[in-house]
């Protein structure tokens, strides 16, 4: 090989490998501009989704629309807003007063061991039952199943007294009652299952309907708000003879000597 031919040569590759280098280079280029795009659009993903949660967080649920909303209270209801309800047709001056929370397992207790017989009593005359419901477990525990439980227990009352008892027995019963901290309540179709088993509830439409359109939602809202206010109700069940907060009983003699101090039985 001669001389030139050599340095021609030698001219010929540093040219690839200028051209080489300048196309790797471009590649780089092009790469990075990929990652660098790739890293914004991650970015607005993720502060776009951290808005959304955040615009979610602050809207107002629905409850906090009903508690706004226009109160379609129940029948055999009265007072304001429909948060009185008294059941009995005894002309007795004497009134037991029961201050409860559909997921409260105390409630649940008192209404296994003692509902019968405190229904009895009424039934017989010798006093009225007075109701007043609160959710403030839900504000404990979180979730919503006290006040979905207070709006189906409206929408119960609705139909009658006799359907607001059983229904509220079967939902504190050892079978449909749930635990404390799970929140079953929520659901409108377990509140529908278990109303399925109160006669005057099963396969009723009007009951329904109620229940998964929330007709007594911003009633059920105004009702725990008439539970804070209540004086002298600090937890669940408080029970109040002739507006005078007793023991809560543990058993059935617990409950008839409490009446009778309270001078409702002799």
């Amino acid at each position: 090989m001669s001389k030139r031919n050599s340095q021609a040569s030698k001219s010929a590759a540093r040219e690839r490998l200028r051209i080489e280098r300048e196309r790797q280079a471009k590649r780089d280029k092009a790469k990075r501009q990929i990652v660098v795009a790739g890293s914004i659009v991650a970015v607005l993903a993720i502060a776009g989704g951290i808005g959304y949660a955040v615009v979610q967080n602050n809207e107002p649920s629905k409850w906090d629309a009903a508690a706004d909303a226009k109160v379609v209270a129940p029948a055999n209801t009265s007072g304001k807003n429909g948060s009185t309800v008294v059941i009995g047709e005894s002309k007795t001056d004497n009134t037991v007063h029961l201050y409860e929370d559909p997921r409260c397992p105390a409630c649940a207790s008192f209404e296994q061991t003692v509902g019968e017989t405190v229904n009895k009593g009424m039934t017989d005359g010798d006093y009225k039952l007075s109701f007043t419901l609160g959710t403030f477990l839900d504000g404990n525990l979180g979730g919503e199943g006290s006040k979905n439980g207070v709006s189906a227990l409206g929408a119960a009352l609705n139909v009658s007294p006799e359907a607001f008892l059983e229904y509220k027995t079967a939902l504190y019963s050892t079978k449909y009652h749930p635990e404390e901290t799970t929140d079953d309540l929520a659901k409108d179709s377990y509140l529908i299952k278990v109303a399925n088993t109160v006669d005057a509830l099963k396969d009723n439409k009007k009951f329904q309907d109620a229940v998964n359109k929330g007709t007594y939602d911003a009633w059920a809202m105004r009702m725990s708000k008439t539970f804070d206010d209540a004086k002298g109700v600090d937890s669940t069940p408080t029970i109040k003879i002739n507006d005078k907060v007793i023991t809560n009983p543990s058993t059935v003699a617990d409950w008839q000597k409490a009446l009778k101090d309270a001078g409702v039985t002799e």
